[in-house]
């Protein structure tokens, strides 16, 4: 995707581009980002945490997406990439769209230097504006940490954070539970901060 000058897109002139795009872009209310590539930590990280999701999940009514599977946010206008998302029942999808879901349950991202406060803040603000969300995993790729906010009612959330080998990561919106062992399996640290 070749973005020759800074401007305004709307969301169906970011569509056109990004289903022709080699590389994914996010969309926030106008502004098409670049997103960077992940490190071998990041990718290990999505990728445990996918696979234990997807594998506890079979045959149940519960579809588990990885990276690639667009989002979008009406009421903040914004397409994003979450790194791991889990929809219970139907997917549903964006007016018009067979490649854009609306209604993810839990969101998983692993922090990055660059996002790890805009995934915090301004984008945990905007999948709260979601209905169907009720939960968000925040995983740092630099060190043991997982962080989990879990809806309780309108405008309430529960906040729990893990550090230890030994802790347990329990979903309060699904019956799923995992180690932060497995979570870090084959993960390194050396060097990644």
């Amino acid at each position: 995707m070749q973005l020759q000058e800074k401007r305004n897109y709307s969301p169906t002139e970011y569509l056109e581009l990004e289903v022709i795009s080699e590389s994914r872009h996010e969309y926030i209310d106008g502004q098409i980002i670049p997103m960077t590539g992940g490190t071998p930590n990041h990718n290990q990280i999505a990728g445990n945490f996918y696979a234990a999701l997807n594998f506890a999940l079979k045959r149940q009514p519960y579809r588990v997406f990885i990276a690639d599977q667009r989002l979008w946010i009406p009421k903040k206008r914004i397409h994003t990439y979450p790194d791991v998302m889990v929809v219970a029942g139907s997917l549903e999808f964006s007016e018009g769209r067979t490649d854009t879901i609306i209604n993810p349950l839990v969101i998983c991202e692993v922090l990055s230097k660059s996002t790890r406060s805009y995934d915090r803040d301004e984008k945990f603000a905007a999948y709260r504006t979601i209905p169907s969300f009720q939960e968000y995993v925040l995983i740092d790729q630099y060190k043991n940490h997982v962080e989990q906010y879990s809806k309780t009612d309108e405008k309430k959330w529960i906040f729990s954070e893990y550090e230890e080998d030994s802790n347990i990561l329990i979903l309060s919106s699904i019956e799923f539970q995992i180690p932060l062992l497995d979570i870090y399996d084959k993960v390194g640290f050396d060097g990644q901060e």
